[in-house]
């Protein structure tokens, strides 16, 4: 078995991530500084969210058609780099929506290949996927803390003067990584196998309880920080809640082997919806309950840690190595894609319409719902059927 390539994996995730903890958490109220609408900012993030539905399966099957899936990789990161260079020009309502089109078709493009390029690299330790990715978690919890302090004193215009230096660092880091020896020169993967995969009933219960979990986070990628500001906290206060989610998640991934060994991941999944059902019900009711949030924010590691590393645990069993990128391609489109798109547009008319609780509300009804489908989810391994 090759050796493991630690750094280069980890460095990928690293910067990726660190770039999404100032993008995802702030990118809703930057866009509200230059005055945009709500409704505006709720159709912004749902193509956000959208070209995840659109983009990584067309990438996948140019990586699958001409090979090398390190060429489609940085050639996404570069793509990313030029697109979001955009933003700095002084665009309206129309313009934000076209360079948001190419830069969130690029950015979303290129990690579920690089998740594909993880687990080849690790083959049957698959396991340990957990102590990669927290580099991920890691640099997230860098920059949405460091960036929080740093609105509050420079104000919302500083953020795509940092972001842009990011994603340099990405292509670099992009540059470095390539595919496990022998990968490349693998014969490719008839469809006919993708399809009878992604039909299996276990995967279609998995992609749609991801789905429904995306769609409960909608008000939170979306409106958390306009949502604390309205309750009178500044962006400090974002960044400190992210962090401390963050903190337990960093954690959850560290020990995620152990976890996953003990534990029938059906009911890792269930309590995971379970928590975010309690989580999203104290952000709505008990906003201004420091403790409280504090204790909603560290479901952040169930909510997103360990159904993360569970999720993609169970599907890369059922899309083992060449299909890993089809695999990945489905999760991130279902779930990231048409379930971002569902979560930001109800996000958007629950708060329009009904008010800032009421779009967290819906997130708990929608976590309460995605408990029904976890019994009945199981590792292509398991060779029986849920019992119960």
């Amino acid at each position: 078995m090759s050796a493991l390539p630690y750094r280069r994996l980890s460095a990928f995730y690293l910067v990726y991530f660190a770039a999404l903890g100032l993008f995802s958490p702030y990118w809703g109220a930057y866009l509200e500084s230059r005055g945009l609408a709500h409704w505006q900012i709720a159709v912004i993030m749902s193509l956000w969210f959208g070209t995840r539905a659109i983009a990584p399966m067309p990438w996948a099957w140019l990586s699958e058609r001409y090979g090398r899936n390190e060429h489609w990789l940085r050639a996404g990161a570069a793509l990313t780099l030029m697109s979001f260079g955009l933003f700095l020009l002084p665009l309206g309502y129309g313009g934000i929506l076209v360079v948001m089109a190419v830069f969130a078709a690029a950015y979303n493009a290129i990690m579920p290949q690089f998740e594909a390029m993880t687990l080849a690299h690790l083959g049957p330790r698959r396991s340990l996927y957990g102590r990669i990715r927290v580099w991920g978690s890691v640099g997230f919890a860098l920059t949405v803390t460091g960036a929080g302090v740093l609105i509050d004193q420079l104000g919302y215009a500083v953020l795509p003067w940092v972001l842009l230096p990011l994603f340099l660092v990405l292509f670099a880091v992009a540059w470095i990584n390539h595919d496990p020896e022998g990968m490349s020169d693998t014969a490719r993967v008839p469809l006919a196998a993708v399809w009878q995969r992604s039909r299996d009933p276990s995967v279609v219960r998995l992609l749609m309880l991801a789905l429904l979990m995306q769609v409960a986070h909608g008000p939170y990628y979306v409106y958390f920080a306009i949502y604390l500001e309205h309750q009178g906290f500044g962006a400090s206060w974002v960044g400190a809640y992210w962090a401390v989610g963050l903190a337990l998640e960093i954690g959850i991934f560290l020990i995620m082997p152990q976890i996953l060994a003990r534990f029938d991941a059906r009911w890792l999944l269930a309590a995971c919806a379970l928590a975010g059902a309690l989580r999203w019900a104290v952000v709505a009711w008990l906003p201004t309950q420091i403790p409280l949030m504090l204790l909603a924010q560290a479901a952040h590691a169930l909510t997103f840690g360990v159904f993360h590393a569970t999720t993609m645990q169970i599907l890369s069993g059922h899309f083992p190595g060449r299909l890993g990128g089809h695999g990945q391609g489905l999760l991130y489109g279902i779930s990231s894609g048409f379930g971002g798109v569902i979560g930001a547009l109800a996000a958007g008319a629950a708060w329009r319409y009904l008010g800032p609780s009421a779009a967290f509300l819906m997130a708990m009804v929608v976590s309460l719902l995605a408990i029904a489908l976890c019994p009945w989810i199981r590792p292509a391994a398991d060779p029986h059927p849920a019992s119960h």
